[in-house]
C-alpha cells in the first residue's frame, strides 16, 4: 500500500515539474520577444537628453550679456538695417535651414551667427543622416528685432522683453516643434520622422555646439523654439 502511495506521489510530483517547466519556458519566450521589442523600437539611436530645460539653462541675461558684446548696437528701424550691410549678413533659406515668415524681425545676423546657423542646419542633416533617418531641415523663426519690431510685438505679447537680445543680430530662434522635410528629387515617397525624433536630433547637435562653446542656448517651452546666441 505504501509502495503505491510512493508512485503516486512520485508521478503527481513529475507531473507538476513538467508543467513548471512548460510555463518556465512560455515566460521566458515571452520576455525576450518584449526585450526585443523595445529594442526595435529604440529610435534610431537618438539619444536625446534627460531634461531639454537642464540641458540648455543659459538664461535671457547671459544671452543679452554676450549678444550686446559681440553684435551690433540696436537700430531704430528696418530701414537702419540697409546701413549696416557692412557688419551684417542676409539670411535667406537654403540646403541648411528654413527662414519662416518673419512677422517682428528681419533676416539678418552677425558674421558668427550666420556662421553658426549654417553649422546647425548642416550637421542636423549630417547626423539625420548618420542615423538613417530621412532628411529634415531646421525652421527659423525670429532674427534680428529693430526697436520698432520689439515695440509691435510688445502690444501683442506683454511678456515679451523690451531689451532683447534679439536687437543685437546675433541671436536667433529654431523651432523644435515643426521642420521642413526634404522630398526626394525623383519623387520617391519619403518615410515621415516624428517631430520629437527630429527634436532629439536637433538638440543633440546643439548640445555638442554649446559644449564646444560655440553658443548660449535656452530651451523656450511656450514659444517651442530653441532660442540661440552665437558666442
Amino acid at each position: 500500500m505504501r509502495s503505491l502511495q510512493r508512485m503516486k506521489a512520485m508521478r503527481t510530483l513529475r507531473t507538476f515539474l513538467f508543467l513548471a517547466g512548460i510555463g518556465l519556458l512560455t515566460l521566458t519566450s515571452s520576455c525576450r520577444k518584449k526585450d526585443m521589442s523595445l529594442k526595435l523600437n529604440k529610435p534610431h539611436n537618438v539619444k536625446g537628453v534627460v531634461s531639454y530645460r537642464r540641458a540648455f539653462p543659459d538664461l535671457n541675461d547671459t544671452h543679452l550679456e554676450t549678444a550686446a558684446e559681440v553684435g551690433i548696437k540696436p537700430i531704430a528701424d528696418r530701414k537702419a538695417a540697409d546701413s549696416l550691410k557692412e557688419e551684417l549678413e542676409h539670411i535667406a533659406s537654403n540646403k541648411w535651414y528654413v527662414v519662416d515668415s518673419l512677422t517682428y524681425s528681419i533676416p539678418y545676423l552677425v558674421p558668427r551667427a550666420d556662421a553658426l546657423l549654417t553649422d546647425i542646419g548642416r550637421n542636423f542633416s549630417d547626423s539625420l543622416a548618420a542615423k538613417g533617418l530621412n532628411p529634415n531641415q531646421v525652421i527659423v523663426t525670429s532674427v534680428l528685432r529693430t526697436r520698432q519690431d520689439v515695440k509691435r510685438l510688445r502690444r501683442r505679447n506683454g511678456n515679451a522683453s523690451e531689451n532683447s537680445a534679439h536687437c543685437y543680430g546675433a541671436t536667433f530662434d529654431i523651432s523644435w516643434k515643426r521642420f521642413n522635410k526634404v522630398e526626394d528629387p525623383d519623387g520617391r515617397p519619403l518615410q515621415n520622422v516624428a517631430p520629437d525624433t527630429l527634436k532629439r536630433v536637433l538638440a543633440e547637435v546643439l548640445r555638442d555646439l554649446r559644449q564646444e562653446g560655440r553658443c548660449h542656448v535656452k530651451y523656450e517651452l511656450k514659444q517651442a523654439c530653441f532660442h540661440i546666441t552665437a558666442r
